[in-house]
């Protein structure tokens, strides 16, 4: 029995058996992923630059765009890499692979959950937004989020690569993924991750049930507002924000919680897709570009490089 020490690498999945189709998916995570930090990068830079923007959203705006970013590095460069050089190996950075993606999600929904809570404070407490979302206040939930990110990944990723590993070195998977590996494994062990995984999806599953219940207090609150702009304004904020958090939440759960037995490749890599390479490039289009505030911020930012 070999164990995970003994493995020097893994072979991840083969996007494609034909050169023409290897092609093809380079070129699709290349556009994904300059997508990403062309809209990312962008939504930084105004944040940054842009004074009348230093407030709690955008300020939360942008360590999401960053974890985003973060997020589309970790993947998307090596599975690139896979398909031009039409190769599947990668050695010591599994596990550092691993743990980024876990980071770098988690905390990214972490930042989704504390958005919904910036949007129900502006609409249904507005008196009281300064007091509870003040600059103080929003940099520890901003810790929050990384710290509570940092050690998730750090607690799963040692719990994963802990297992002896004995079914070969082959993932499923186009990246480093936790049920991917514990497929491998020839441990009876592996219990104490799914029970991490378990634990883990009660968490998401009650940040989730807050959103949901958050915007329907948010929402009540809207239907009461008399003016018709005011209304379209705050459904503008708090629609494109609930389809990122339903759509994030959705698929990472089926990816780590679904039946062995309707489990495929194809389906796998579809879904790991959508929860681990679409969010980081559609959050600056759907979300954070929506606003009107940003966008005028973005076009003076372009207009001022290219004068």
């Amino acid at each position: 029995m070999s164990n995970s020490s003994s493995i020097s690498h893994f072979l991840l999945l083969a996007l494609a058996d034909r050169w023409q189709l290897q092609l093809l998916h380079f070129c699709l995570f290349l556009g994904i992923s300059l997508a990403a930090l062309l809209g990312n990068g962008l939504v930084i830079a105004a944040v940054t630059c842009g004074h009348h923007l230093h407030s709690p959203m955008f300020f939360f705006l942008l360590n999401l765009a960053l974890s985003d970013l973060g997020c589309i590095c970790t993947t998307v460069p090596k599975a690139m890499h896979n398909s031009l050089w039409d190769t599947r190996d990668i050695y010591t950075g599994c596990a550092a692979q691993l743990f980024f993606v876990l980071f770098f999600i988690y905390a990214e929904f972490s930042l989704l959950t504390i958005l919904c809570y910036d949007r129900y404070v502006s609409i249904c407490k507005p008196l009281h937004y300064g007091t509870l979302l003040g600059s103080r206040a929003c940099a520890h939930m901003a810790a929050a989020a990384w710290a509570s990110a940092f050690l998730y990944a750090l607690l799963h990723t040692a719990s994963t690569f802990s297992l002896p590993l004995c079914h070969g070195n082959a993932l499923g998977q186009f990246f480093c993924e936790i049920p991917h590996i514990l497929k491998l494994s020839c441990s009876k062990s592996y219990f104490r991750e799914f029970g991490l995984i378990a634990a883990s999806a009660s968490l998401v599953l009650g940040c989730f049930v807050f959103i949901v219940y958050s915007y329907v207090q948010t929402f009540r609150a809207v239907l009461r507002i008399t003016s018709e702009q005011g209304r379209h304004k705050a459904f503008s904020t708090c629609l494109p924000h609930l389809a990122v958090v339903s759509l994030f939440v959705s698929t990472a759960m089926f990816a780590y919680l679904k039946l062995p037995s309707i489990s495929s490749p194809s389906l796998d890599l579809a879904v790991s897709v959508l929860y681990s390479v679409v969010p980081p490039a559609l959050n600056p289009l759907i979300y954070s570009l929506r606003n009107q505030e940003l966008k005028a911020a973005v076009w003076k930012l372009i207009t001022g490089w290219c004068q």
